[in-house]
């Protein structure tokens, strides 16, 4: 089974790269959207695809990469997990989003359950005000394309002060 494994995080990239290859899988990697259609026409199974390329989003490249490798499976891994960006990646074609860190495992599991589970557990305990307000910007952002002046005027607040938001890690639950 092949990898294409699409990271700007060269560390983690070649952590996952490792252990995939010791496992008895071949890993490639691409740091950018240019380097992951480049390696395309090679062929593989299954893509691992940053959200976050560089500042650009991975949901851009994710059409590219349905249309281009039509029998590859998609999992999309970021550190900024949100609802929206969740949705958005599924109605894209990705098989599984997973929030970063995720170990090997994890990934391999994911790519396994591509079928949905009705007996997945919901969880009783309510998100936090501050997850809301983090996963309402997010929904936001993707409604306006990434544009981050436009979500800041649909949100009616300073851009310095979204860009700064955006920045920190999402808020657990």
């Amino acid at each position: 089974m092949r990898f294409l494994l699409i990271d700007d995080d060269d560390v983690f990239a070649g952590v996952l790269a490792r252990a995939l290859t010791r496992r008895g899988y071949v890993a490639d990697r691409a740091a950018s959207e240019a380097e992951a259609l480049l390696a395309l026409p090679r062929g593989y199974d299954r893509i691992v695809l940053d959200l976050n390329l560089g500042g650009d989003s991975g949901l851009r490249l994710l059409p590219l990469l349905r249309r281009q490798s039509p029998g590859s499976a998609v999992l999309v891994l970021t550190g900024y997990a949100s609802i929206a960006t969740a949705v958005e990646a599924t109605k894209l074609g990705a098989v599984q989003y997973l929030a970063k860190p995720a170990s090997v495992e994890e990934i391999l599991q994911a790519f396994l359950q591509v079928e949905p589970d009705a007996a997945l557990p919901v969880s009783a305990r309510p998100m936090s005000v501050r997850r809301l307000t983090w996963e309402h910007v997010q929904r936001v952002l993707a409604e306006h394309d990434g544009n981050i002046s436009a979500t800041a005027r649909a949100l009616n607040m300073h851009r310095r002060t979204l860009q700064r938001m955006l920045a920190k890690k999402p808020v657990s639950e």
